[in-house]
């Protein structure tokens, strides 16, 4: 389905706001498991001298796990603060970082492996199957990662009422597999998908969640007031607990792409 005007907007301004919070999200934001970075690695055949390609790379949450392998690794993201983070946190020479947009990187070269970790979702859904495609080697893999916090009641449900309250929309935790699985799924241009799932338990100090919450897109979004109210009463609910047990459910979506470089102008349907 095609985006509306009004989603196309919201995405664009949504996707900038996490500079603002670089060093916050850097801070609080979870790795990705071993388990789902070697099944990625594995499946794609990806050695040593291997060219990688991150897509919005964040404060490289992604890219701490790719660094130091011996790939030779290009991330990128639309945040120069979170680029500046990544690169303190990350001083290794195999890796380039980069300031830009999945949508204007330059099809210069080749990778192969195009990995996006919970970000994949900010990329223009008319470009982003067709771009990551040409970009691709032949027998090149394109994998697509997420990960989330689950909360055990009676905390799961309290906390969406307080989205609710705040963003004014019904919030749907419904869990399954992210929105991106089908279009990858159908489109011509990538062969079967193979997926892989961890639900790791953990038990985070009560700031990490409130910082983890408090550096997602819809709050960053909210007007201050509702920011500084979603924040008082986020910490008024944890204060009992100092610490909170989680689930932190990890998914991964990778494909081989299926066309012959000079076809990449075809489009995924």
């Amino acid at each position: 389905m095609a985006e509306s005007r009004d989603q196309r907007e919201r995405r664009h301004r949504q996707r900038g706001l996490f500079d603002a919070v670089a060093d916050r999200y850097d801070d609080h934001r979870q790795s990705y498991p071993e388990e789902i970075v070697g099944k990625m690695l594995s499946t794609g055949h990806i050695a040593p001298g291997a060219a990688v390609l991150e897509i919005g790379c964040g404060t490289g949450q992604l890219t701490r796990a790719l660094a130091g392998r011996g790939f030779l690794v290009t991330a990128i993201d639309v945040g120069t603060a979170m680029i500046t983070t990544a690169r303190r946190r990350i001083p290794d020479a195999s890796v380039e970082f980069e300031v830009g947009a999945f949508e204007d990187f330059p099809e210069t070269k080749q990778f192969d492996l195009l990995a996006s970790a919970t970000a994949f979702h900010w990329v223009d859904p008319e470009i982003a199957w067709s771009k990551a495609a040409r970009l691709l080697r032949p027998n090149g893999w394109l994998a697509l990662l997420t990960t989330g916090e689950r909360y055990d009641e009676p905390l799961r449900n309290v906390l969406r009422g307080l989205w609710e309250k705040y963003s004014r929309e019904k919030v749907d935790w419904t869990d399954g597999q992210p929105p991106w699985v089908e279009p990858l799924t159908r489109s011509p241009l990538f062969g079967e998908v193979v997926t892989a799932h961890q639900a790791r338990p953990l038990i985070l100090p009560r700031e990490t969640v409130v910082g983890v919450e408090c550096t997602r897109a819809t709050f960053l979004s909210f007007e201050r007031d509702d920011q500084e109210g979603f924040t008082s009463e986020l910490h008024a609910l944890l204060e009992p607990t100092p610490q909170v047990a989680l689930v932190q459910d990890t998914f991964l979506a990778m494909a081989e792409v299926q066309v012959a470089s000079g076809d990449h102008r075809q489009t995924a349907r």
